[in-house]
């Protein structure tokens, strides 16, 4: 399965940015999972769907009118005809997608939808269990990590910079908690997989990480 590369991590490991980055380098789509967790708990907020109600959650995942707008950079999210991709960027959101993605029910339909979403197309997939589980047949696995502390300070300035009020300290128990969350749930746990080759980003620039990736492909081309 050469078609898709997969980017693992936890917040702030820089995987998003790299993702992006990547897949504009070598002309492949980009598929951030995360934002499609975020956008089933969104839509489950709105519609007073508890996040412990499987049954409920997981016909409303088979129902989601859910597509991205690639012609934009970066892409925005659709549901249906609305515009979420700022809507799902709220610390309400980091915490209830990690609370739905735990749901099997969910994780069921969105593994699913997102094997359909790379038929036919080259795709870098961002996410937590991409390597692990909805691609664990690609060929170029790769997971991120960085410090505790460069995590928490990339999590706090971009949150700054979207004009939100946080604090370090705030944002540092917000990584823990969903660091947390996401190792710990019984399905698809965060983690790397076996045959992923794992970047610390904690002291290189995002076009350092990419040119590592780039670099690691090539030698598997050789």
């Amino acid at each position: 399965m050469n078609n898709v590369i997969t980017i693992d991590g936890p917040s702030g490991s820089g995987k998003s940015t790299i993702s992006r980055l990547l897949a504009e380098k070598i002309g492949f789509h980009y598929l951030d999972t995360g934002a499609m967790y975020r956008a089933v708990a969104l839509a489950a907020q709105r519609k007073g769907i508890p996040m412990t109600d499987g049954k409920r959650l997981g016909e409303l995942c088979r129902n989601l009118d859910l597509h991205f707008n690639t012609d934009e950079r970066p892409a925005r999210l659709f549901l249906g005809r609305e515009d979420i991709s700022g809507a799902i960027r709220t610390p309400d959101m980091d915490m209830l997608a990690s609370e739905v993605s735990a749901v099997p029910e969910v994780r069921k339909e969105m593994t699913g939808l997102q094997r359909r979403m790379a038929t036919g197309v080259k795709l870098v997939a961002e996410g937590r269990d991409m390597g692990t589980v909805v691609f664990s047949e690609a060929e170029n696995k790769f997971f991120l990590t960085a410090s505790a502390e460069i995590r928490s300070k990339r999590r706090f300035d971009e949150r700054i910079h979207r004009g939100e009020s946080v604090s370090l300290n705030g944002v540092t128990e917000e990584l823990k908690k969903r660091d947390h969350q996401d190792q710990t749930r019984t399905v698809a746990p965060l983690k790397p997989a076996e045959d992923a080759k794992i970047i610390d980003s904690t002291a290189l620039t995002p076009e350092e990480v990419v040119q590592k990736i780039l670099d690691s492909l090539d030698d598997k081309t050789e």
